[in-house]
């Protein structure tokens, strides 16, 4: 893989660029100015497990992307990047497809890692379904208050995958870039399926959580706990069953032990926003959830208790929120 953009550099982009920085792969950071001035000033830092990590990143914003495309030079910045690994928060999708059009080629690779499914529509319209594969992350980290990327856990898996499900010489190539740089890495024979069984994980990990404010351990030590998590799962498993994606019996038990198993600390990032009162991805994750749910007749009054809750939760962010001028 010649060169890489890494849009975002936060907790998802940031931790996978900065691995294949340090295994050596050409690799650019699409930043925010303000970012970009944060990252100059105290490099991409990675923290939480083990020794604190620190690279110089290579660096771009998107006036700088438009501008070298519109002059053609420089060289490196002009030329159509080889992958795309686009880590924004759903939210920001419609300006970071904006943000990457220069830098998409007839051979450019565009592997998304957003949450929920709406996004794969929106790049395959945008940029046609020969560029955009599937994707979908597995790992658990958080950025700090000083910029830096937290790791809380060792997970880092990433799939990978052709959106026809058909084999191809580039996801092998991207899926041995990644491996070679540590991280697990695989090709999905179908990646629209694997991606929608990491949208009922999320969808059921934040419903549960974020509506009874604990962890697994703390919903399933209580009474009625257990029994209130393996209803949402259900309703969750329903959706994707009828949209004809059935998550597998394993895959279920696992999401079970992490909403209710004692011991069990995980959340996903949906929580953490809540609980520090910032944004969440609501619509994009549970409420286009809800959305095929109707589609296809399934009943969800406890995803749709949850999702009431946490739009009532976005509501309040927006109205205290200044607007930005």
């Amino acid at each position: 893989m010649k060169r890489i953009l890494v849009v975002g550099a936060g907790a998802t982009g940031g931790f996978f660029g900065a691995r294949l920085v340090q295994a050596g792969q050409d690799v650019t950071f699409l930043v925010r100015p303000r970012r970009a001035a944060l990252l100059r000033e105290r490099g991409l830092r990675l923290t939480g497990l083990g020794e604190d990590e620190v690279i110089a990143p290579r660096l771009v914003t998107a006036a700088e992307l438009d501008e070298a495309h519109d002059l053609a030079e420089p060289r490196d910045l002009a030329d159509p990047y080889d992958l795309v690994l686009l880590s924004v928060k759903a939210t920001a999708l419609e300006q970071a497809m904006d943000d990457i059009a220069p830098a998409v080629g007839p051979r450019t690779a565009i592997v998304p890692l957003l949450n929920g499914m709406a996004h794969l529509t929106a790049l395959t319209a945008r940029f046609g379904a020969s560029s955009v594969l599937g994707g979908a992350a597995k790992m658990i980290t958080t950025v700090n208050g000083d910029g830096d990327i937290v790791r809380l856990a060792p997970l880092a898996v990433l799939d990978i995958g052709e959106q026809d499900g058909r084999p191809s010489p580039r996801t092998e190539e991207i899926r041995t870039v990644f491996a070679d740089a540590g991280i697990e890495a695989g090709v999905a024979a179908d990646i629209v399926a694997a991606m929608w069984h990491k949208w009922v994980f999320i969808t059921t990990v934040a419903a549960v959580t974020c509506l009874m404010r604990g962890t697994g351990d703390d919903i399933g030590a209580v009474p009625g706990g257990a029994d209130f998590a393996a209803g949402v799962l259900a309703e969750s498993a329903a959706v994707a069953g009828a949209a004809g994606f059935p998550v597998p019996e394993e895959q279920l038990a696992a999401t079970a032990r992490t909403v209710t198993g004692r011991g069990s600390s995980l959340t996903v990032s949906m929580h953490r926003d809540v609980t520090e009162g910032r944004p969440t991805e609501v619509e994009h994750v549970l409420g286009d959830f809800l959305a095929h749910a109707r589609t296809h007749s399934v009943a969800t009054p406890l995803l749709d208790l949850a999702t009431l809750h946490l739009r009532v939760h976005q509501h309040r962010v927006e109205r205290s929120t200044p607007a930005r001028a």
